[in-house]
């Protein structure tokens, strides 16, 4: 909740600091602001799809089952449901720029510690008896510290753009990150004939090169502090946010069944080997990626849905992608599927944020960002349950994900706030853009 003495006042301070960001940040800066937010978020996006890719067969190398292996991501993700709300809250407060640029470099610590313990273990120089717990722990780093990336530039993005284009400007984050994990399989199929791992401490080098431009040259003229004058409040269980964060929940929890099980998936229902594994599951991946990418940059950015056509035609779309997992034991049909994954979550994702952000006040961004943020890390937590499903059967974690599916798109019918996602303004109040992000 935000304690506010005066709403109309607020706004009109909300807005004349707005317009005076604008005199001050000339368009050369503000094109280059989104550009270094698109690349350091697509660096954070190609890193998952690579891990994504190359841990599951390393990880029968090192003798971990499905459900160590999904834990290492719920550990951190545990981690970031926590850190999330509180680095969006810490971005109202000390500004978006050195949250997004301690983000980064932890994303660049944890990535190449990770790789570095696998390699140690599979070169026997690190004992295995460390070796599991040490890759929980260079995880966590990136669920503790990373999480403050993804909330500010949301965050960020949100600060400078009106209503309108709201949906649009959260489309163009998630973008990036689609982007990135459709690059992440071809950086690492071209760097992997330097070494299994060259990968991994390519990306962290491009994380910290990210960091740095942030730190040079990402505009951001005043710290929040110094212009807010309300106290900010706002949790996960406030009335506002409870029906996006039960939704987000459930969306992120199907969501993290392909992307946890896809690798073995296809070692298991088509007999794969771990080299061609790897193979298939990056061409699954970039057919995901693509058709989110679709998505955000073509349905939203063009056609500018509302956000409740893209929660109602997300679901529905995800939905059909958990049906042909069920069903399906052939490579093409199930790349199809992933296809199908990548463009319902590339359309409710930004739908539901978008939403979430509309419906608070403009100085409640961060916190905002922050909650939507956890919600989206929540599917993970219940990695290890999936992996205890996936090797009772490995059609079971897409049954149970169909069946929330068609939960969610109940509940999105009986939810009041969801059936007007985007459409109330809170306090009666409209902002103005600091900047405008740019469309396309």
């Amino acid at each position: 909740m935000t304690k506010i003495d005066d709403p109309h006042q607020n706004g009109a301070q909300t807005a004349e600091v707005a317009e005076a960001f604008s005199r001050v940040t000339t368009p050369g800066e503000r094109n280059r602001a989104f550009a270094i937010l698109f690349v350091s978020l697509m660096c954070v996006g190609a890193g998952q799809s690579i891990l994504y890719a190359i841990l599951p067969p390393i990880s029968r190398q090192l003798g971990l089952s499905e459900v160590q292996v999904t834990a290492i991501f719920a550990v951190s993700a545990a981690i970031w449901v926590f850190s999330s709300p509180f680095w969006g809250r810490r971005s109202d407060l000390m500004g978006r720029k050195p949250v997004m640029l301690l983000g980064l470099l932890a994303f660049a610590v944890s990535f190449g510690s990770f790789a570095t313990v696998m390699l140690g273990g599979l070169d026997k120089w690190i004992p295995l008896v460390l070796v599991y717990p040490l890759m929980i722990f260079t995880r966590s780093i990136y669920g503790t510290l990373g999480s403050g990336t993804f909330v500010a530039a949301e965050a960020y993005v949100a600060d400078r753009t009106t209503r309108a284009e709201r949906t649009r400007g959260v489309a163009t984050i998630a973008a990036a990150f689609g982007l990135g994990t459709t690059a992440g399989p071809g950086i690492g199929s071209a760097l992997v004939v330097f070494g299994l791992f060259a990968p991994f401490y390519f990306i962290s080098a491009v994380a910290v090169l990210s960091a740095l431009a942030i730190w040079y040259f990402l505009p951001e003229r005043t710290p929040p502090k110094s212009h807010r004058r309300v106290e900010t409040t706002l949790h996960w269980y406030d009335k506002r946010m409870r029906p996006f964060v039960i939704f987000g929940v459930g969306l992120s929890t199907v969501g993290a069944i392909p992307i946890q099980t896809v690798a073995f998936f296809f070692m298991d229902v088509l007999h794969l080997k771990a080299n061609e594994t790897a193979q298939a599951v990056g061409v699954a991946l970039m057919a995901s990626s693509m058709s989110a990418l679709f998505a955000q940059l073509i349905l939203v950015q063009r056609f500018n849905p509302s956000a409740r056509t893209l929660i109602y035609g997300g679901t529905f779309v995800a939905l059909a992608a958990n049906i042909i997992f069920i069903f399906s034991h052939a490579f093409g049909p199930l790349v199809f599927a992933m296809m199908l994954t990548g463009l319902g979550f590339g359309m409710a994702r930004p739908g539901y944020a978008a939403s979430a952000s509309l419906s608070v006040s403009p100085d409640e961004q961060g916190a905002v960002a922050g909650v939507i943020g956890a919600t989206s890390a929540t599917g993970f937590i219940v990695g290890p349950v999936i992996g205890w499903l996936y090797e009772q059967s490995p059609q079971l974690p897409f049954i149970a994900g169909a069946v929330l599916m068609v939960v969610l798109l109940i509940y999105v019918r009986l939810s009041p706030t969801l059936q007007t996602a985007g459409m109330v303004v809170p306090d009666g109040l409209d902002e103005k853009a600091e900047t405008q992000v740019p469309s396309g």
